[in-house]
C-alpha cells in the first residue's frame, strides 16, 4: 500500500473572537473569519489539533501545492531573519573608542 503524501491547509476562524494557536513552529493569531495556510507538519499539531476539535478553527480546503510552497519558502525566510537577528543580538560590539 502507498503511502498518501500530507499536504497543508487553509483553516479558519469560525469564533467571533479572535483565537491563538500555540503551535510548536509558529503562532497563529487569527481574528474572527481569517484563514490562513498551515503546512503537512503543522496539521498534526496537537494543539492545533485541540482547536478543531472544539471548533475554535475549520479547515477550509486542503492547500494548493503553490500556496504550500510558498507558505514554506515564506517560513524559512522567517526563520532565517529571525536566527540573523539573534546572531547579531549575539556578537559582542566592538568598543568605540574617542577619536584623537
Amino acid at each position: 500500500m502507498a503511502t498518501r503524501k500530507r499536504k497543508g491547509m487553509l483553516i479558519k476562524n469560525t469564533n467571533p473572537r479572535p483565537v491563538v494557536i500555540e503551535m510548536a513552529t509558529r503562532t497563529l493569531r487569527l481574528g474572527p473569519g481569517e484563514e490562513k495556510l498551515i503546512t503537512a507538519e503543522e496539521v498534526r499539531d496537537a494543539e492545533l489539533r485541540e482547536k478543531l476539535q472544539v471548533r475554535a478553527v475549520s479547515i477550509v480546503r486542503p492547500a494548493e501545492p503553490q500556496e504550500e510552497e510558498a507558505l514554506l519558502r515564506e517560513l524559512a525566510e522567517a526563520a532565517r531573519l529571525k536566527d540573523a537577528e539573534a546572531n547579531d543580538e549575539a556578537e559582542p560590539r566592538p568598543e568605540q573608542t574617542p577619536g584623537r
